[in-house]
């Protein structure tokens, strides 16, 4: 059985690979000198700046230079519950603590 020419799932271009525009903008932009990332940076860095420009500057760069932090649910088993602890412990009392919570039925 052959596939038909026109399959959904063989359409369009794969993904990382840009379109003919995108490409040539790119090459553009890197033979003029100066890439819209590095044109933020320097404005960043840049202390003549006022402290406005260069904060505007530096959240539209951000996304380029630092991954978004996933977001996490914690889920516990009702019989092996999650213990907190809000203050520094020496490990005799985390031990004695985590006995204290099993013997309660924790």
């Amino acid at each position: 059985m052959s596939i038909p020419k026109h399959n959904p799932r063989n359409a369009g271009r794969k993904k990382g690979i840009p379109n003919k525009t995108n490409k040539l903008i790119r090459e553009a932009a890197a033979k003029s000198g100066i890439m819209p990332l590095d044109y933020m940076l320097q404005v960043m860095r840049d202390d003549r700046q006022p402290s406005e420009r260069r904060d505007d500057m530096a959240k539209a760069a951000a996304p380029y230079l630092h991954s978004k932090l996933q977001s996490i649910t914690h889920s516990s088993d009702p019989k092996k519950p999650l213990i907190m602890i809000h203050r520094m412990m020496t490990p005799v009392e985390a031990a004695q603590a985590y006995q204290d919570q099993l013997k309660a039925g924790g």
